[in-house]
């Protein structure tokens, strides 16, 4: 473009830094909408966190030339408006696929995420995808969940432990019963009574102090 006009320059600057900010870009063409239609829109999309701003094809082609978001030349025709994602871009996905529902004339054509191309069709997808707050809650909630699971089991290891000896020693009793109780020990033989050793128990009488014989007095003669 020959000797640009300083407003131009400032449209293309404005587009470029518009998409270098953005986490992805959705062209449209709005053709038919009214005034009123096009607010409207604006203040949806602003909720869901997308900017809708209205620009000449041209001047977009010019921002985009030689740049990661070229593949969007494609897409310009018509009148163009582009809603630049600042936020979740499922939620602005949405709001263009529920505007419109009620109003046929806005068209999706097509955008950017993380510089890969978006299709219509892709949009439409994501436009069906929970919000992202509601997607990191059930992230959340599924990391959670294991988590408390494991604390719970944790906790009722010893228990369980506990449960599991007493029923294993129920079971061998059951099996065994003579070894339910232990045998009792054997009399221990160092203190049991001892018998009498044969050197000091009493010797049997001895036949010729049992009958004590006559005793010969001196001088005496057994009578006769």
């Amino acid at each position: 473009m020959d000797n640009p006009r300083a407003d131009k320059v400032a449209v293309v600057d404005e587009v470029r830094e518009r998409l270098g900010a953005a986490s992805a870009s959705v062209v449209t063409e709005y053709r038919g909408l009214t005034v009123t239609e096009l607010a409207e829109l604006r203040q949806s999309l602003a909720a869901a966190g997308g900017d809708y701003k209205i620009f000449k094809n041209t001047l977009v082609r010019l921002a985009i030339a030689d740049s990661p978001h070229q593949s969007l030349s494609d897409l310009l025709s018509g009148p163009t408006a582009i809603a630049f994602v600042r936020g979740d871009v499922s939620a602005v996905a949405k709001a263009l696929r529920d505007f419109g529902r009620t109003n046929p004339h806005l068209i999706i054509k097509g955008g950017l995420l993380d510089g890969g191309f978006l299709s219509p069709a892709q949009l439409g997808d994501l436009a069906e995808l929970p919000s992202r707050d509601v997607l990191l809650a059930r992230m959340a909630g599924a990391i959670a969940a294991p988590l408390t699971q494991m604390a719970g089991l944790l906790k009722a290891i010893p228990q369980n432990l506990a449960y599991g000896i007493s029923a294993l020693v129920d079971q061998r009793r059951a099996a065994n019963p003579q070894a339910a109780d232990p045998p009792e020990a054997p009399p221990d033989t160092a203190t049991a009574e001892a018998p009498a050793d044969t050197e000091t128990a009493e010797a049997p009488a001895d036949t010729e102090t049992a009958e004590e014989a006559p005793t010969a007095a001196a001088g005496e003669t057994p009578a006769e």
